[in-house]
């Protein structure tokens, strides 16, 4: 399987799941967009780690380089709009969008403020729409097929109380997800979900270094363990490929077996 003169853009690629696609998509032969909104030094050492591992190049003066780092809020239309157009400049062209950008709010349901739900819901959905669709213009506009992979959640089909939101902005990607497979096959462009369980990347920490919470968890995962990014990373390289071609609307579960087990405590 490879990527060779694939150029993706990876959303929130800064850590955790994101910065584990960015390493495999360079890693099957991608150049690379490394996306961030407020840690810098984390894109920088996401770039650090495509060059390790066989990267030459790294910086903007260099017009061959396999990475590039971009600020943006993928909250903010424009920024999202912006950040597709920088991309296209910088390489040429967009091949590969992968929408791992994504945020959470822990609140009771009737607690939830109008911002929280706001700042959820711009990011998760409202951000991911409108990425795509600046992706999709210029796949329309340069005459080329296209992968979409949008990372999810087991939560677009799994409750989660007190984090209504989340579910809803994950539930919304599901039925995007579904609609666009279907008015986007004719153009020749793919589009799937990819929904992790629990991944054990730093917005996790808390729950990392909280025995009790961490062993309740993994008793309601069949593997028996968290999952890791390069758990994702595998699969979005995969439908990233040639090699699903034929593969659209679809969602892939990505949580050792959490879903059909999961029994809230």
């Amino acid at each position: 399987m490879t990527l060779k003169g694939k150029v993706a853009l990876v959303t929130g690629s800064s850590q955790g799941i994101g910065q584990g696609i960015v390493l495999r998509l360079a890693e099957a032969g991608a150049d690379v967009v490394i996306n961030y909104r407020s840690h810098p030094e984390g894109a920088e050492e996401t770039l650090a780690k495509v060059q390790a591992a066989g990267g030459s190049c790294y910086t903007a003066l260099c017009p061959h380089s396999m990475g590039y780092t971009i600020p943006a809020d993928l909250g903010s239309v424009a920024e999202v709009q912006q950040l597709i157009a920088d991309s296209i400049g910088h390489f040429g062209k967009l091949d590969i969008l992968v929408n791992n950008a994504g945020i959470e709010k822990h609140s009771p349901f009737w607690e939830v403020a109008e911002a929280d739900y706001d700042a959820v819901m711009n990011v998760n959905l409202k951000g991911v729409f409108f990425a795509t669709q600046a992706f999709v213009r210029h796949l329309i506009e340069t005459k080329r097929p296209g992968k979409i992979i949008n990372i999810s959640s087991v939560h677009e089909e799994l409750p989660f109380p007190n984090f209504t939101a989340y579910c809803a902005s994950k539930g919304g990607m599901k039925m995007l997800t579904r609609n666009l497979a279907v008015e986007l096959g004719p153009l020749g462009i793919t589009i799937n979900n990819v929904a992790p369980g629990a991944i054990e990347t730093p917005i996790n920490t808390k729950l990392l270094n909280d025995p009790e919470k961490l062993g309740a968890l993994l008793k309601n995962i069949p593997l028996g363990r968290l999952g890791q990014p390069q758990d994702v990373a595998s699969l979005v390289a995969f439908l990233a490929s040639e090699e699903a071609g034929y593969i659209t609307g679809s969602t892939f579960f990505v949580d050792g077996g959490l879903l059909w087990n999961y029994q809230e405590q």
